[in-house]
């Protein structure tokens, strides 16, 4: 086996081949188990020819421009048939690719300017009780009760179904998935995502409301109607509200990315290795705070999906209130919720927040709603649960400590976070966090 020529590019090439990918590569060879030996050659020159790699390709910023490394790399994938450069990411230095194994051996043996490359690897998504649970009810600063009001909320997710509880708040919308440009969403996790945070419960005379009732939102689809997406289509999302920032045109700015969705880390040298995490680490060192899944793949230890594993951004784990906002006695972490430590011995989550049996926005006819009738709550409501809705929980508390102090910066909203949660005696943080979210603690009066 050592002697076919992508099994040499890979052992030659191992430190800039992910492991997803080396390991892609080299299963391609699992089929001549049962191919006679003489059409051996033949079947590998037709596999580099024709299997196509949907990759993302890094630059090294030292060496070469981003625009002469892109050039030079694009020179080579236009040569092989059904090859091409599909987007670029200059504020990471990378482009994403869909690419032949041949072309990939030509572009590492021809190009000095590549870092790594990486399998565009599949990303995927991850109010009654729960907004009085975190004290975010009737937050009162300065003779104002805190609703959220003038913060903006983008949640990059499945999409915004325009549902009543978000009327006139949806202030802008982007589809990386099906290009449309009205608000919709044909899988329902991110309606529900959004009423988590920003809700107003006009559909339940305010029963099931979020923590910032009159927040703007921002829906950003990424992900499809099954709830998945690649690295390509979440580092768009990132890269959108980047630069919707950046436009002096664009009003209201972005203030707060909520992002309940991941995939599970690939252990790099340095954490900054991943893609994912180098952008959601732009985005909070622009200024915008960043609320990111801890992931469902508890109780195990070691299960921080990316991007949470982040040493920057708030990770968000579950808690399970047992339905119960008057006491704390009998709530824990959920089950399901992911632990630390992260690949790089960083302690996550940072926090947790109400994530079990969540009642927030329906969107109908989607693919959750057809999937889980049974949890649809009267006609406008559905219920889940999930470290996908303890995080636009917390980004709605986050809403609210914005709405109070406007400069505050997402280090100081993170270390307010942390040191107002309610916390458990000598708990694990790589389960528990810094405890329990609690908003009255954490606003500075």
């Amino acid at each position: 086996m050592f002697g076919y020529s992508m099994v040499t590019m890979v052992r030659k090439n191992a430190h800039k081949l992910d492991r997803p990918l080396r390991e892609i590569l080299l299963n391609f060879y699992k089929p001549f188990k049962w191919t006679p030996c003489f059409l051996h050659n033949v079947l590998e020159g037709w596999m580099k020819k024709t299997k196509k790699l949907q990759l993302v390709v890094e630059f090294e910023e030292s060496e070469t421009p981003f625009r002469t490394a892109f050039t030079e790399v694009n020179k080579i994938t236009r040569k092989h048939f059904g090859c091409k450069v599909r987007k670029e990411f200059p504020l990471v230095s990378c482009i994403s690719a869909e690419i032949s194994p041949l072309a990939l051996e030509e572009i590492l043996n021809s190009c000095t300017c590549i870092k790594r490359v990486y399998l565009n690897r599949e990303v995927q998504a991850l109010l009654d009780v729960a907004v009085p649970s975190v004290n975010a009810k009737n937050v009162v600063r300065n003779e104002t009760t805190l609703t959220g009001e003038g913060v903006t909320v983008a949640v990059i997710d499945t999409g915004i179904h325009p549902h009543q509880d978000l009327q006139g708040r949806i202030v802008n919308f982007v589809d990386f998935v099906n290009q449309q440009t009205e608000p919709y969403d044909d899988n329902g996790h991110g309606t529900h995502c959004a009423g988590d945070a920003v809700g107003n419960g006009s559909a339940s005379s305010g029963k099931y409301m979020g923590p910032a009732p009159k927040a703007n939102v921002i829906g950003v689809k990424v992900l499809d109607k099954m709830g998945s997406g690649s690295l390509e289509t979440v580092m768009e999302g990132i890269d959108w509200c980047i630069k919707y920032n950046e436009d002096p045109n664009n009003t209201p700015k972005i203030d707060i990315i909520s992002m309940s969705l991941g995939s599970a880390p690939t252990a790099y040298e340095r954490e900054n290795d991943d893609p994912m995490v180098q952008y959601v680490e732009l985005a909070w060192n622009s200024g915008i705070v960043v609320c990111v899944a801890a992931g469902n793949d508890g109780p195990d230890e070691g299960t921080i999906a990316s991007p949470g594993i982040s040493d920057q951004v708030i990770t968000v784990g579950a808690l399970d209130d047992r339905d119960t906002a008057e006491t704390r006695e009998d709530d824990d972490v959920a089950n399901f919720s992911s632990r630390g430590p992260t690949p790089y011995g960083v302690t996550k989550p940072d926090i947790l927040a109400p994530g079990v049996n969540i009642v927030s926005l329906r969107s109908p006819n989607s693919y959750l709603d057809k999937l889980q009738k049974s949890n649809r709550v009267d006609s406008n409501y559905v219920t889940l649960s999930g470290t996908s809705m303890a995080t636009p929980i917390c980004a709605g508390v986050v809403a609210l400590i914005l709405q109070a102090n406007p400069d505050t910066t997402p280090n100081e909203v993170k270390e307010l976070l942390r040191n107002g949660a309610t916390l458990w005696g000598e708990r694990d943080p790589n389960i528990y966090g810094s405890g329990y979210i609690n908003a009255d603690n954490s606003i500075p009066m």
